[in-house]
């Protein structure tokens, strides 16, 4: 048994009501939702949520919400696996089925590719590692980055590379931020999602991390871009 997870939480801070603020017609949850029915992957597509709204709004494209996410799974500090852990523990109670594999999806990833959600679910299959997440590329070497003092003045966390070339230096890679494909097991026992997994590289102009109103208006370019392509 395969499912997605998507947890939104509806107390978001930085961005009120994040994730089911409209984005190009749609509460941004959709896309994710639509992401997941699209791929073809899912016996269920479960939203994890404490709030009434992202229920109904979720109920309404497709999504279930078999439960709600208790209060002490719904704060700022609570990291992802124990969210997803709650989910497939619920899951196998109330529908009594038996989740084999859980790809946890972020409700604000407009950008989501299904066909990356393929594609890593077939990694995870043939690997005996935990979990598989998409990464890319920092757009700048990290071995340059500076630190920028009171006065302006900019100091190099790693001064012995300040006059390497950019391509002299190692290639390094970030979490995309878009969905997490893993062993149930693997899920409930907490294990660490980035080093007990692998990751599969993305190109960078599909993924941003939305957490400000820049993020939210590099989003709606990128998929004004690429995404809305696709959908004609």
């Amino acid at each position: 048994m395969k499912i997605a997870i998507i947890p939104a939480r509806g107390g978001s801070k930085r961005i009120s009501r994040k994730n089911i603020k409209e984005f190009f017609g749609k509460p941004i949850i959709a896309w994710s939702i639509i992401a997941a029915q699209n791929s073809m992957l899912f016996d269920h597509i479960i939203v994890s949520t404490d709030d009434e709204e992202i229920k109904s709004v979720s109920e309404n494209y497709g999504a279930s919400v078999p439960f709600y996410r208790p209060s002490d799974l719904s704060d700022d500090y609570t990291s992802t696996a124990p969210v997803i852990a709650h989910a497939i523990k619920k899951i196998n109670e109330l529908l009594n089925i038996k989740v084999n594999y859980a790809c946890c999806i972020y409700p604000c990833s407009p950008l989501i590719n299904s066909n990356n959600l393929i594609d890593s679910f077939k990694i995870l299959e043939s690997t005996k590692e935990n979990f598989v997440y998409p990464v890319t590329k920092f757009p700048h070497s990290i071995y340059r980055s500076m630190t920028k003092s009171m006065n302006g003045k900019m100091d190099y966390l790693f001064p012995d590379n300040e006059l390497t070339r950019t391509q002299d230096l190692e290639e390094t890679f970030h979490d995309a931020g878009q969905f997490y494909w893993g062993k149930a097991e693997a899920w409930t026992q907490l294990k660490k999602i980035h080093t007990d997994g692998i990751g599969m590289e993305i190109p960078a102009y599909t993924t941003v991390d939305i957490d400000n109103k820049d993020d939210w208006k590099k989003a709606e370019l990128l998929f004004q871009s690429i995404m809305l392509k696709n959908l004609k």
